[in-house]
């Protein structure tokens, strides 16, 4: 079954880290861009931060960059999204996802197979 999975969500205190992680299982990623997105309740679902195929490239938007890094394994089959100094403004559902772009964009549009998403709640 060709299926990306998030792992990593929890509960964090503000300040804390969490890293998330997105397995794909019944295809290679490596021929693909993976973007993170997120969705608090209420909001419109937002582009967090993508790398292409190769690892080379890579974008945040402004209210993670210097925060959070994403990395990708492609022996493991698998992208990571490591967030540091959380606050309670990042508490969403994250979500990866696959882009066939030579270069990954933060527009949801541009992406085709989507995870089921984990949760990420920072409060004190």
């Amino acid at each position: 079954q060709v299926q990306l999975v998030e792992s990593g969500g929890g509960l964090v205190q503000p300040g804390g880290s969490l890293r998330l992680s997105c397995a794909a299982s019944g295809f290679s990623l490596d021929t693909y861009g993976i973007g993170w997105f997120r969705q608090a309740p209420g909001k419109e679902r937002e582009g967090v931060s993508c790398i292409n195929r190769s690892g080379g490239s890579t974008k945040y938007v402004d209210s993670v960059a210097g925060r959070f890094t994403i990395s990708r394994d492609n022996a493991k089959n698998t992208v990571y999204l490591q967030m540091n100094s959380l606050k309670p403004e990042d508490t969403a559902v994250y979500y990866c996802a696959t882009q066939r772009r030579l270069f990954c964009t933060l527009s949801g549009y541009d992406y085709d197979l989507w995870g089921q998403g984990t949760q990420v709640t920072v409060s004190s």
